[in-house]
């Protein structure tokens, strides 16, 4: 993601003796597992396959790997709410969201739930930055959420006196609220039917019924 950038601004080096995407999917895995802040150096350097020098000649110091895997995660597992917001209504769009969050729960060989809700939710005042960049990639999320139900109510799929802030900041409550009742053990079952209940909440306009 573009706004992900090293704090530092400082150029890194890109070692040749190993697969960069492949280490860094690595790393983004067990930070989406265990968070931020509760993963450690040590643990990243055994996952991850390399050495110190190399991972610090190819990321720079933990922090900035953090912002390279957030990176990597929006691009990748992540990349499906955009290519949602691609659908022909506002409704399908997030239909389409909430419903790849359940298929993600449903996946046994991804950590559950969202990288971005779950991996700084403990972190301390040190970590206030990391806090700051990943909040802003959430909100960023849920912004582009809001252009698309506001293009929605242009385009008239959506009722014309609809808050689209206000919906929009709606289903990205109930997607991330899906992330926390995944990490405690939520069926798939159990998630598509709070997707259900949500989707009922969708506006309709009266005047057209």
């Amino acid at each position: 993601m573009k706004s992900l950038k090293s704090p530092s601004g400082k150029p890194r080096g890109r070692p040749r003796s190993f697969d960069r995407e492949a280490v860094l999917e690595r790393a983004m895995r067990l930070f989406w597992l265990r968070g931020y802040e509760s993963t450690s150096m040590a643990e990243l350097l055994k996952v991850m396959q390399v050495t110190t020098p190399s991972v610090y000649s190819a990321f720079g110091d933990k922090e900035h790997l953090f912002l390279d895997a957030v990176a990597h995660y929006i691009d990748g597992p992540a990349r499906y709410q955009a290519e949602a917001l691609k659908e022909k209504t506002a409704r399908a769009a997030v239909e389409r969201i909430l419903d790849q969050a359940v298929d993600s729960i449903a996946d046994v060989s991804t950590p559950p739930g969202c990288m971005l809700a779950l991996s700084v939710i403990n972190c301390s005042a040190a970590s206030e930055s990391v806090q700051k960049i990943v909040t802003e990639a959430r909100q960023e999320a849920e912004r582009a959420l809001c252009r698309r139900i506001g293009q929605g109510i242009a385009e008239g799929d959506v009722p014309a006196r609809t808050d689209a802030a206000a919906l929009a900041g709606f289903f990205a409550t109930v997607l991330y609220g899906l992330s926390i009742k995944a990490k405690e053990g939520i069926s798939a079952q159990e998630a598509r039917a709070v997707v259900d209940t949500a989707m009922r909440a969708w506006p309709v306009d009266t005047h057209s019924l």
